[in-house]
């Protein structure tokens, strides 16, 4: 134990203390972007937004941004994105785009943005977004009304404020009202055209009366016409009906007239048969 204590505490002697500054290296992060790799993303981002309508990205579409980064970028492991890195990644864009148009808007046009995917940005979504205007102006506070004090006993009293007359508006002028004028009188000219119109009218309105009539007359024609062709057809069809009819049975006739006299001629057959087989039977015997 007490050789431990010896090594230890000669290591503490020997070994003096680092005058070096502490550079220690900081670790490197896995999702850090490169930028070619952000350049890439922010096209397919923006083709896809505009495609919908600079609406909102949904998770297929996010996966397709993906897809599109890592064809280019995404041959190793390190450099592989997903859809989620993808966004996030937009996001922080979208921070940095907000601060440098900000800063460009309250220049006054005097500062430009030196970052590479502002311009790209403001065409996206630069309608969108609505810079905060810095007020310059400083706040005026409202002055406070006038109050009366109380009077102190053995002050001066106090000027109270003059009030004004009371001023009254003058009476409104009175309304007037306009009487109705006479009509002027109609002389006989007036009169004239007034009845040759009217006979105008009149003679108008019975040429449509003829002319309904007229209609009327050629649609009762018509459909006398239409009746007589519709009772002729039908009447037709009935007679086409007896005649067929009419010639089945004739056909019935005949085929029955047929079969009865086939019968007799087979009937006449056997007996000649049966006469000449007798007549033979008996010429043997004798």
């Amino acid at each position: 134990m007490a050789d431990l204590t010896d090594s230890v505490m000669q290591s503490a002697v020997i070994t003096p203390p680092s005058t070096t500054p502490n550079t220690r290296t900081l670790p490197v992060r896995e999702d850090c972007w490169s930028e070619e790799a952000t350049s890439t993303l922010v096209d397919a981002w923006g083709r896809r937004y505009v495609e919908l309508n600079r609406g909102n990205l949904r998770q297929k579409d996010w996966q397709d941004v993906a897809d599109a980064v890592n064809a280019l970028h995404g041959h190793t492991k390190k450099t592989h994105r997903t859809d989620v890195q993808c966004k996030n990644r937009i996001d922080t864009i979208k921070k940095k785009y907000k601060i440098e148009k900000t800063r460009v808007s309250s220049s006054n046009g005097t500062l430009t943005s030196s970052w590479p995917f502002f311009e790209r940005l403001d065409a996206l979504i630069g309608s969108n977004f609505a810079a905060k205007k810095l007020s310059t102006s400083p706040k005026i506070s409202p002055k406070p009304s006038p109050r009366l004090s109380p009077r102190i006993p053995g002050s001066p009293p106090v000027a109270l404020p003059l009030l004004l007359p009371y001023r009254r508006t003058p009476p409104a002028p009175t309304a007037i009202v306009a009487l109705p004028q006479k009509r002027p009188a109609v002389d006989d000219g007036d009169e004239e055209e007034g009845e040759e119109s009217e006979g105008e009218e009149s003679e108008g309105e019975g040429e449509e009366r003829e002319g309904m009539k007229r209609l009327a007359r050629a649609l009762e024609r018509f459909g006398q016409v239409y009746e007589r062709v519709e009772g002729e057809k039908l009447r037709q069809m009935v007679e086409l009906e007896k005649q067929r009819m009419q010639f089945a049975k004739d056909l019935e006739v005949q085929r029955m007239r047929m079969f009865m006299d086939t019968q007799v001629q087979l009937e006449k057959i056997k007996r000649g048969k049966r006469c000449s087989g007798s007549s033979g039977e008996a010429s043997s015997s004798s």
